[in-house]
């Protein structure tokens, strides 16, 4: 039984808290055993917000052992796997830390503050033979998985363009300083680019404008050129500024020789240039439970992370610090493989 702890009980921690117990109720051989966060006794007594919905609103957490403290919890409690879901500047060194001392850690996205950090967060995993993914979730995501079987694939012959888009209100707190969140590229957008350098590899080079609305030291709408050797034309963006009624919006249109996919209002679109689309049949499961599912079963089998490894994560994480550079000079051109 691989026994897992929780650490964060925010937005995500309760994301990925209701997918573990889906998870277990379905008999997978998983046992989460703890939850840690310094709020922990306000928290389960109240909504998390986010930009989407968690099962409840308010969690019955008595059948876990609960802690304020990670060293307490670490001390107390045999436990084979952690789960981080706390924010972005606190995941580097815990990471490295429990890597060290044994874990296999889930830690949510982004990987870290910095690529530098990332990288090490990689290498910490393979020095100590432990399994690290960072929860780069639409690389499990269905509407997002048939797109990438359809550019491995080659069914339609091969991309000639792209573009992709995700889009809210603004978050809350921490996040809208930009030195501990990274702001709307390092947080939101961050989804798209990783998508692109799973689906086409890494760019030559990449062009970013941004512009500060509501935010400190951050860039709260982006969009990014993607240069790529043959030519194909990619862009993503980003915009969490979108107030009012808009809700949560994320979407493609993939051009292909042969035909276009476009994913919009939950649903995928696929369109040959030769015969009548049509809607293609999708997993109902979010991404979110897909990725657990993945990550548990990988180390209960003892299995590669060949989806979403460490280390191209950190090549993610690569992409968009050329990105923020290219924002800084006002979109100049900045290579990202040198």
């Amino acid at each position: 039984m691989l026994k897992i702890g929780l650490i964060g009980f925010g937005f995500m921690g309760r994301m990925h808290f209701d997918n573990y117990e889906r998870l277990m109720n379905e008999g997978h051989p998983i046992q989460l055993s703890a939850i840690c966060d310094i709020q922990i006794e306000q928290l389960k007594s109240s909504k998390a917000e986010g930009n989407m919905a968690t099962e409840k609103e308010i969690y019955d957490l008595s059948p876990y052992r609960l802690y304020e403290n990670i060293e307490d919890m670490l001390a107390n409690e045999q436990l084979d796997m952690i789960d981080i879901t706390l924010p972005t500047f606190l995941h580097a060194e815990l990471t490295c830390n429990l890597l060290e001392r044994g874990y296999h850690v889930f830690c949510e996205k982004p990987a870290a503050r910095n690529a530098e950090d990332a990288r090490l967060m990689a290498a910490t995993a393979s020095t100590h033979g432990k399994k690290l993914m960072i929860g780069q979730c639409l690389r499990f995501w269905p509407a997002y998985e048939i797109l990438k079987e359809n550019v491995d694939s080659g069914r339609l012959g091969q991309v000639t363009g792209g573009y992709f888009f995700r889009g809210s209100e603004a978050p809350k707190g921490w996040f809208m300083n930009g030195e501990l969140s990274g702001g709307c590229l390092l947080d939101m957008h961050i989804h798209d680019t990783d998508m692109i350098h799973w689906l086409f590899g890494k760019p030559n080079k990449v062009s970013t404008l941004g512009r500060t609305v509501v935010s400190t030291n951050g860039y709260d709408i982006v969009s990014t050129n993607y240069v790529y050797a043959d030519g194909k034309v990619i862009n993503a963006q980003a915009d969490w500024t979108l107030e009012g009624d808009h809700g949560f919006e994320m979407t493609y249109r993939v051009n292909f020789e042969q035909g276009n996919m476009v994913f919009k209002n939950g649903a995928v679109h696929i369109n040959p240039n030769s015969e009548p689309g049509y809607i293609a049949e999708l997993s109902p499961d979010a991404g979110y439970y897909r990725e657990l599912l993945y990550f548990t079963n990988a180390i209960v089998n003892e299995t590669s992370l060949d989806t979403c490894s460490p280390e191209s994560a950190a090549g993610t994480m690569e992409i968009i610090e050329a990105e923020l550079k290219s924002a800084d000079l006002g979109g100049t051109w900045v290579e990202t493989i040198k």
